[in-house]
C-alpha cells in the first residue's frame, strides 16, 4: 500500500531534512543559513511529506506585492521521477494565484534540462538570461530567467 502524501507549510524544525535534500539534489546547494533565512515573513516554504513525516521535497517562494519568486524547488533524488516536482510546482502556482500574484518568476541553470522541461510544461516561458551566473567545477554557466503570467 502506498503512503499518503501531504502538502504542508514547513517550519524551522524541518530545516535539517531540507538541508539533507538540498545537499543531495544540487551540485551547489544553498547553505543551512540561507535555507534558515527563508523562514522570514516574506517567504513561504511548502513541503511534500509522507504520513510518517518524511520530507520528500520542498519549494521556497517569496512574495513582494503581486510578484512571486520561486527561490528553490527541490525533490530528494531518491524520490524523483514520481511527479512530486510537478505536484509541488502546481501548489506554488495555486498559492500564488490565491495570494493575488500576477506573475511567478524563477531562474534555472541552463544545464538543468529536466527542470526547464517541467517549467515549460507548466506554462513558464524564458524571459531573459544571466550570462555566467552559476559556478561550475570549471567555469561558469548561464541562468535562464523564466516567468509565468497569472493574469491570462
Amino acid at each position: 500500500m502506498t503512503e499518503q502524501l501531504q502538502l504542508v507549510c514547513l517550519e524551522a524544525n524541518d530545516l535539517r531534512q531540507m538541508v539533507s535534500i538540498e545537499g543531495k539534489a544540487h551540485s551547489h546547494p544553498m547553505s543551512e543559513g540561507n535555507l534558515a533565512d527563508c523562514f522570514g515573513r516574506l517567504y513561504r516554504v511548502l513541503g511534500l511529506k509522507t504520513e510518517t513525516n518524511t520530507l520528500l521535497g520542498f519549494a521556497i517562494i517569496q512574495q513582494i506585492i503581486d510578484e512571486v519568486t520561486l527561490i528553490d524547488i527541490c525533490i530528494d533524488p531518491a524520490e524523483q521521477g514520481h511527479g512530486y516536482g510537478r505536484l509541488l510546482l502546481k501548489e506554488v502556482v495555486d498559492a500564488a494565484k490565491s495570494s493575488g500574484a500576477v506573475v511567478i518568476m524563477l531562474e534555472v541553470r541552463e544545464s538543468n534540462v529536466a527542470a526547464r522541461h517541467l517549467y515549460q510544461q507548466m506554462g513558464f516561458t524564458e524571459s531573459g538570461r544571466r550570462r555566467g551566473y552559476y559556478s561550475l567545477g570549471e567555469g561558469k554557466e548561464d541562468a535562464l530567467l523564466m516567468d509565468l503570467n497569472l493574469e491570462t
